[in-house]
């Protein structure tokens, strides 16, 4: 297990994963990050989740338990098999194809690579030790999963180039102290910088302090 993952995925334990949806979601979405899941992250899944899909740092299942119409042909890919029973659940077995236990620093199985014609990626970027840039190999990964037409979207916490609030600045602090997060050091900039070298069409937007994006014509 690569430790760049590890910590990011171990706080997830079945009690949090109750709380989740409240704390992160909810409450610091809007109050901390100041990025609505509702209006803003909701819908930005639904636009770009394709028929085949896969999603990888699941959480709870919220965003493909709330997109029903968009995909019955869904994997799952988490490290952390709290996560992975949680989503399945919420989501709905009929709807799952495969669940996949897995670091996504590793390259993914052959049986999965150029399979997807969406793949997401949600408040998972920030979760993964180091910087944007030693991050890059869990893009990459995630690129080879999709078709030559495919989509990569999702979102992260930015922690560099931003101006958080106070109630952000708290949590940054604890998260990151913790290893919870690893974004002190993550800027857009960054973030898009990657983006290019692994796609042809990029585009990022910020919300608050999140960088919701969406890339595809993977190289």
């Amino acid at each position: 297990m690569d430790i760049r993952s590890e910590k990011g995925a171990s706080i997830y334990t079945p009690l949090i994963l109750k709380l989740y949806d409240t704390w992160v979601l909810n409450i610091s979405n809007n109050y901390a990050w100041r990025c609505n899941t509702d209006n803003i992250l909701l819908p930005h899944f639904k636009q770009n989740m394709a028929k085949s899909h896969l999603d990888i740092g699941v959480g709870t299942g919220y965003y493909l338990a709330n997109a029903r119409k968009s995909s019955d042909a869904i994997t799952l890919l988490d490290l952390n098999p709290n996560s992975l029973a949680a989503a399945k659940k919420r989501i709905g077995a009929h709807r799952i194809k495969h669940v996949l236990q897995h670091d996504i620093f590793t390259p993914l199985p052959e049986s999965e690579k150029n399979k997807y014609d969406s793949v997401s990626m949600y408040y998972l970027l920030h979760c993964l030790q180091g910087n944007i840039k030693e991050k890059a190999s869990a893009i990459e990964n995630a690129s080879q999963a999709l078709t030559e037409k495919g989509t990569l979207h999702g979102a992260t916490i930015l922690g560099s180039g931003v101006e958080h609030n106070a109630f952000g600045r708290y949590l940054m602090k604890v998260y990151n102290k913790k290893g919870i997060f690893s974004n002190k050091f993550d800027s857009l900039n960054d973030l898009k910088n990657v983006l290019d070298h692994y796609f042809d069409q990029v585009n990022i937007q910020q919300h608050g302090v999140v960088a919701v994006f969406t890339a595809a014509g993977k190289k």
